[in-house]
């Protein structure tokens, strides 16, 4: 059998890093792989059908399924993960100081269908707030014009509008939105220009969130060309069994107390730490292992409108144990 050779487009993670970096192989496959700024990866792959295996959003994946593009299909292995109270910022003195002051608010975020903003909105409703009376405000964090995606089926009572002529930043600043709810931080908030984030302790909101809800937010999968499985149906187990290695002996390196594998302090009490909260596996992959965060972002995906309905995510992701793909 002749090796595959494949492209891969992922990002500069160290769970990724023995793979990336040919430490680890893929049976029978010779990657060529490059790193990249995540949106730029998403844009290149979903878009335009650059790479055959790449990091992906799960927001514009589930988004993409749902319109019936099954040109890629995602593996059980997610890259990133994050939980997102301190994705909320307002302006220094509002007053606003809980979620719960958001409701009826006027809210920005740059794209309705962005994986964080699904959790964002996830976080709301699930804390008691609802989210109809948000008045919902879409635009480009860094710069005017980005036009986000609308949703597939808008929610009863949704008032969204876009604007192409201000920033975020802009709109936070000018009294336009009383919060912004993004991933990464409005310029203004980290220039110290009388931005805060809602949550000063979000750590402490995000742990208790957990403890409640057992959710541990995902953001990206890793995803192949639908095309190259239907020639190769090994390659999916083959791809999954590659990253996972990778991300078990990335967090080997992490739990060795005497080495810095990492420039962070204290960093086995950190593993320490992960392992009490979430368990021996506190980065897993694989569709069982992560089901109530799965569950929950398909079902928040579909009562917000991203999508028409509520995918199982066992016809979503793909892994060790499965040899073909969904139909």
């Amino acid at each position: 059998m002749s090796r595959l050779s494949l492209s891969l487009a992922v990002g500069e993670y160290d769970h990724v890093a023995d793979l990336v970096h040919g430490r680890l192989t893929v049976p029978g496959v010779d990657l060529l792989p490059v790193q990249l700024p995540a949106e730029e990866t998403f844009h290149r792959f979903l878009r335009h059908g650059e790479f055959d295996v790449a990091e992906v959003s799960l927001g514009r994946y589930l988004a993409a399924r749902d319109a019936g593009d099954d040109s890629v299909t995602a593996l059980a292995v997610f890259p990133s993960r994050a939980f997102r109270h301190s994705m909320f910022y307002v302006r220094a003195g509002s007053g606003l100081d809980s979620l719960a002051s958001l409701a009826g608010r006027r809210i920005g975020l740059p794209d309705w269908a962005q994986t964080a903003s699904i959790w964002g909105r996830g976080i709301l409703e699930s804390s008691g707030v609802p989210l109809a009376g948000i008045r919902w405000v879409q635009a480009g964090l860094h710069q005017p014009g980005r036009r986000g995606t609308p949703p597939a089926r808008p929610p009863e009572g949704l008032e969204l509008r876009g604007d192409t002529t201000r920033t975020l930043d802009a709109l936070l600043l000018d009294g336009e939105v009383d919060c912004v709810m993004s991933a990464a931080a409005p310029p203004a908030f980290l220039e110290g220009r009388g931005v805060v984030r809602l949550l000063a302790d979000y750590r402490s909101h995000e742990e208790q969130w957990h403890a409640l809800t057992g959710i541990y937010p995902i953001m990206h999968a890793v995803a192949v060309r639908s095309a190259l499985l239907d020639r190769h149906p090994w390659l999916a187990r083959a791809l999954f069994a590659a990253f996972d290695a990778a991300r078990r002996r990335s967090m080997q390196r992490l739990d060795v107390i005497g080495l810095s594998a990492v420039p962070l302090p204290w960093l086995k009490d950190h593993c320490d730490r992960a392992r009490a909260r979430f368990g021996e596996d506190w980065f897993p992959y694989g569709v069982e292992a992560n089901r109530i965060t799965l569950e929950a972002l398909c079902r928040w995906s579909a009562t917000q409108g991203v999508t028409s309905r509520e995918a199982d995510p066992r016809s979503l992701f793909l892994e060790a144990c499965t040899a073909g793909h969904p139909g």
